[in-house]
C-alpha cells in the first residue's frame, strides 16, 4: 500500500516537476527535497511565489503572451494542489471566512479554526486535491442491464447524481463501494464547488425520493421540514454525500486502502470539507471554474 507521501509525487508530471524546481528556491526548499519529501513538497505548494507560476496572468513574462488565463502549464492535480495549498496557507492568518449561506449569499463568521485544522492533515489536503482533478474530465456513456421486462439502456454520467445512483439497482455488491465512493464525491465536489447553482437548480421532488430510497434515509431528518430541510437542496446533498461515504467505507472489502480511510472521515467531516471547498472556489477558482470542469469522456 502506497502512502500519502508516494502519491503526492505519482500524479506529478515531468512538466509539474520542473515548474516546482523552479519555485523551490523562492520557497527555501532544495529542489531535490522538494521531489522526495512531502513536507518540503507542502512548503513549496503553499509558497506565493509557486502559485504566481501557474497562476500568471497573460502578461507576465513567465508565459506567453497569447496565453489565456485559465490555460496553465501544469496538470490539473498540481493546479489543484496548489489551489489547496494556497488557501491552507491563506487561512493561517484569516480573521474571519466568508461563509456559504444561500445561493449568492455569503457572510463573514469570525474564526476559521475548523478549516484550518481540516486542513492540516495532509492526506485530506491530497483528497481535496485527487477529488478535484478527477471532475475535470467525467465518465458518461451507457450500458445495458438486465432487468424484469428485459434489457434496457441504462444512462449513467459522472455529473449526475440520480443516474449514478440508479447504478445501485444493478451493479454487482463487489462493486457498490466504488459507486458509493463516487457519489459522496459528486455531493461534496457540487456543494463545494458549484453551491449556488445547485442551490438554484436543486433536485425535483421525484428525484429526492429516489436518492433517499436508494441511500437508505428517511424522507425527512428529525427536526428538518421536508425533503431537503430547511437548507434546500446543497443541505440535502451534504445529508447524502455523509451517508454515501459512510456507506462506501462500511462496504469495501478489507484490506483498506490510505483513501478509503479517508473516505471514512470524509463521512464525519462533510461540512469541513464541503466549506474548505467553498472558501477555495470563491478565492482561488471562481474565474477557472469553466475551464476546467464539466468535460466528459464518454
Amino acid at each position: 500500500m502506497k502512502g500519502t507521501s508516494q502519491r503526492w509525487f505519482d500524479h506529478l508530471t515531468p512538466t509539474d516537476r520542473a515548474l516546482l524546481s523552479r519555485a523551490a528556491g523562492e520557497a527555501g526548499v532544495p529542489p531535490p527535497e522538494a521531489a522526495t519529501n512531502s513536507h518540503a513538497l507542502a512548503r513549496v505548494l503553499s509558497h506565493p511565489a509557486t502559485f504566481q507560476l501557474v497562476f500568471a496572468s497573460p502578461e507576465d513574462a513567465l508565459l506567453p503572451p497569447e496565453t489565456e488565463p485559465q490555460l496553465v502549464p501544469a496538470s490539473p492535480f498540481l493546479t489543484f494542489a496548489l489551489v489547496v495549498h494556497r488557501s491552507w496557507a491563506d487561512l493561517q492568518s484569516a480573521s474571519h471566512v466568508e461563509e456559504w449561506v444561500g445561493a449568492r449569499q455569503r457572510l463573514p463568521v469570525l474564526g476559521g479554526d475548523d478549516l484550518r485544522d481540516f486542513l492540516a492533515a495532509d492526506d485530506r489536503r491530497l483528497f481535496l486535491t485527487e477529488l478535484l482533478s478527477s471532475y475535470t474530465r467525467v465518465t458518461s456513456g451507457s450500458a445495458w442491464v438486465h432487468t424484469t421486462r428485459g434489457w434496457r439502456r441504462h444512462r449513467y454520467s459522472e455529473l449526475d447524481p440520480v443516474r449514478l445512483a440508479s447504478m445501485l439497482e444493478f451493479v454487482p455488491e463487489e462493486e457498490r463501494p466504488g459507486v458509493y465512493r463516487r457519489l459522496g464525491d459528486l455531493a461534496l465536489f457540487l456543494t463545494g464547488v458549484f453551491p449556488d447553482h445547485t442551490e438554484l437548480h436543486g433536485l425535483r421532488p421525484l428525484d429526492e425520493g429516489r436518492l433517499l430510497r436508494l441511500s437508505g434515509l428517511p424522507a425527512e431528518p428529525e427536526g428538518q421540514a421536508g425533503l431537503g430541510g430547511t437548507g434546500g437542496a446543497v443541505a440535502l446533498l451534504e445529508r447524502l454525500g455523509k451517508r454515501w461515504y459512510r456507506l462506501a467505507s462500511r462496504t469495501m472489502r478489507h484490506p483498506v486502502t490510505g483513501t478509503m480511510t479517508v473516505v471514512a472521515e470524509m463521512a464525519d467531516h462533510f461540512s469541513a470539507a464541503r466549506r474548505s471547498l467553498n472558501y477555495m472556489t470563491d478565492r482561488h477558482l471562481f474565474p477557472y471554474r469553466a475551464g476546467w470542469f464539466g468535460r466528459e469522456a464518454s
